[in-house]
C-alpha cells in the first residue's frame, strides 16, 4: 500500500513514467501554473540522468528549510510523494504558510496523483496523510483549493473536512480546522 515519503532516488524510473503521463494529458506548458508543471518546466532537462534526479529530490528536499534561498513570493513547502517501493503514485506540498496569492488560489496544500493511479482513492488518502503533518508545522487550519469544474478535488477535499469558504476568480476555497 503506498505511503507518504520524502522525495526519495529509489523511484526515479516510475517518477520518469509519471512524468510522462502528466505531459500526455497536457500538463507542463507555460500556462500550467501547477505545482507539477513548474518542476515539469525547471527540472526535466536534467532529472533523466541519476545524478540529475538526485540533485532535483536534494532540491525539494530543500524546500522545506527556512534558509533556502527561493523566489520572492514562495515560502517554505515540505514536498511528499506518495510510494511503494520504487513506485511512484503522485506528490503533495505543504505550503508552511500563506502568502496573499496562496490565500486566493493555492491554498497550504496541493497535490496530484498520476494519471493511471487516479480512481484508487490515493488523493483521498495523501490528504488525509498530510493533515497531522501541516498541523505539526503549526498550521491550525488548512485550506485547500480547486477549479470549479473539479468535483473530485472538491469530493476529496469535502471527506477530510473541508468547510466550503467561498469561490473566486474560478477556484473553490475550503478550510480545514486541524485539531
Amino acid at each position: 500500500m503506498p505511503a507518504p515519503s520524502p522525495p526519495v532516488v529509489a523511484v526515479h524510473q516510475s517518477f520518469l513514467a509519471a512524468m510522462a503521463e502528466f505531459v500526455a494529458e497536457g500538463r507542463g506548458g507555460p500556462d500550467d501554473l501547477t505545482m507539477v508543471a513548474r518542476e515539469i518546466q525547471d527540472f526535466s532537462p536534467t532529472w533523466d540522468s541519476p545524478a540529475g534526479f538526485a540533485d532535483y529530490v536534494t532540491a525539494l528536499r530543500a524546500q522545506a528549510l527556512e534558509e533556502t534561498p527561493r523566489p520572492e513570493h514562495f515560502v517554505p513547502s515540505t514536498t511528499l510523494w506518495w510510494v511503494d517501493g520504487s513506485s511512484y503514485y503522485g506528490r503533495l506540498a505543504i505550503r508552511h504558510r500563506l502568502t496573499p496569492n496562496l490565500l486566493e488560489v493555492g491554498g497550504h496544500i496541493g497535490y496530484d496523483v498520476r494519471p493511471t493511479a487516479r480512481g484508487n482513492g490515493y488523493a483521498t488518502a495523501m490528504l488525509r496523510a498530510a493533515l497531522p503533518i501541516a498541523r505539526s508545522l503549526g498550521i491550525e487550519s488548512a485550506l485547500l483549493t480547486c477549479d470549479t469544474t473539479n468535483v473530485i478535488s472538491r469530493r476529496v477535499i469535502e471527506s477530510n473536512g473541508g468547510v466550503f469558504e467561498d469561490e473566486r476568480d474560478g477556484k473553490l476555497r475550503f478550510w480545514i480546522p486541524l485539531p
